[in-house]
C-alpha cells in the first residue's frame, strides 16, 4: 500500500509536477504564460492557496505554497487536469500531459527553508544553463519583488475555455504572491529570498562556466519544439522526501512525527477493514476522510 500524505493546515509546501517523458510541453510561450497563470489563479483562490514562489520551466512546474486548509490534492486534481487539457488543445495532441508518478509535495518545517526553496525555484532556469539570472526566464516566474507589486491580471484565454454555461470560468484571475507564516512582513520575506536567490545564481553561473557551457538564452528557449526534450539522461531512482528541514534536531523531531502518524493511519485503517467504522484515523488523514467519511482526530 502507498504511504498516506499527511495533510496539516497550514503546511508550506515545495510542489514540484512533472510533463511526460520530459517534453517541453509548457514552454514558455504568451498563450502558455497567460493559461497556466490563469488557472494557477483561479485554483488557488478556490482552494484557499497561499502562493509565495513559482516557475514554470518547459518540461516542469515548481510551487512554494502554503495549503491554508489542506486541501493541496483537490487543488492538484483541478489545476493538473484543467493544464492538461486545455494545453492538449493547444498543442493538437490527446496523449497524457502529465509523467505517470503524481506530483512531489515536500513539506517545509521553518522559515529559513521556505526561503531556502524558494530561491531554489525561482534560480531553477539558472541551474539550469538557460538564462543567466532568474528573472530573465521568459515562462511564469513569479519572485519576491512580485510581493510589493499589483497583482497579475490574466484573461481568460479564448482557446479551450467556455465562455458561457454553468462550469464556465471567470472572464480574468488575478495572481500574487503573500509572504508565508513566520515572516514579520513581505518585505522581510522578499529581502530574504533575494538574497538567497542572488547566492544560488552566482553558484550555478559558476557550475555552467567551468562545465565549459554557455547560457541557452531566452530566444532560443522560444525557440525550442514543444515535442523536444533534455538531450541529458535523468537519473533512475532517487530519494522522494516528504519533508525539507535544515536544522538537523528539528528534521529528526519532524520524521518521528511522521513515523508516529503512518503507524497511526496503518493501525486504523487495518481496523476500518475489518470493520470497525468508527474508528478514530490520526490528524492530517485526507483520502479516508473526503472519500469515505472516516473520523480523524483533532490537532494535537
Amino acid at each position: 500500500m502507498t504511504a498516506p500524505r499527511r495533510l496539516r493546515p497550514g503546511t508550506t509546501y515545495l510542489v514540484t509536477r512533472r510533463c511526460l517523458d520530459r517534453q517541453f510541453l509548457l514552454r514558455p510561450s504568451k498563450v502558455v504564460n497567460q493559461a497556466f497563470g490563469f488557472l494557477l489563479a483561479i485554483a488557488a483562490r478556490r482552494f484557499d492557496i497561499d502562493l509565495h514562489a513559482c516557475c514554470v520551466m518547459s518540461n516542469h512546474v515548481h510551487l512554494v505554497l502554503t495549503d491554508r486548509k489542506a486541501q493541496l490534492p483537490a487543488f492538484h486534481r483541478f489545476l493538473d487536469s484543467l493544464v492538461a487539457r486545455s494545453m492538449n488543445a493547444l498543442l493538437g495532441r490527446r496523449d497524457y500531459f502529465w509523467a505517470s508518478s503524481s506530483y512531489s509535495a515536500v513539506a517545509l518545517q521553518g522559515p529559513s527553508d521556505v526561503v531556502d526553496k524558494a530561491a531554489y525555484v525561482l534560480a531553477n532556469p539558472v541551474a539550469a544553463g538557460l538564462v543567466r539570472r532568474g528573472r530573465q526566464w521568459p515562462g511564469l516566474w513569479l519572485g519576491p519583488e512580485r510581493l510589493t507589486r499589483r497583482e497579475l491580471e490574466f484573461e481568460r484565454p479564448s482557446r479551450f475555455f467556455r465562455p458561457r454555461g454553468t462550469t464556465a470560468l471567470p472572464d480574468r484571475a488575478s495572481l500574487g504572491l503573500v509572504s508565508p507564516p513566520g515572516f514579520d512582513s513581505s518585505e522581510a520575506f522578499g529581502r530574504a529570498v533575494a538574497i538567497a536567490l542572488q547566492s544560488r545564481e552566482h553558484v550555478a553561473e559558476l557550475e555552467v562556466r567551468a562545465a565549459g557551457r554557455t547560457f541557452l538564452g531566452a530566444a532560443a528557449v522560444l525557440a525550442q519544439q514543444p515535442f523536444a526534450r533534455p538531450r541529458s539522461l535523468e537519473p533512475l531512482g532517487g530519494l522522494n522526501p516528504r519533508l525539507a528541514c535544515r536544522d538537523k534536531w528539528r528534521r529528526i523531531q519532524a520524521l518521528g512525527h511522521l513515523v508516529e502518524f503512518l503507524q497511526a493511519y496503518r493501525a486504523a485503517f487495518a481496523r476500518w477493514r475489518a470493520g470497525a467504522l468508527d474508528v478514530l484515523f490520526p490528524h492530517g488523514t485526507y483520502l479516508m476522510r473526503v472519500l469515505h467519511g472516516a473520523s480523524c482526530a483533532a490537532p494535537g
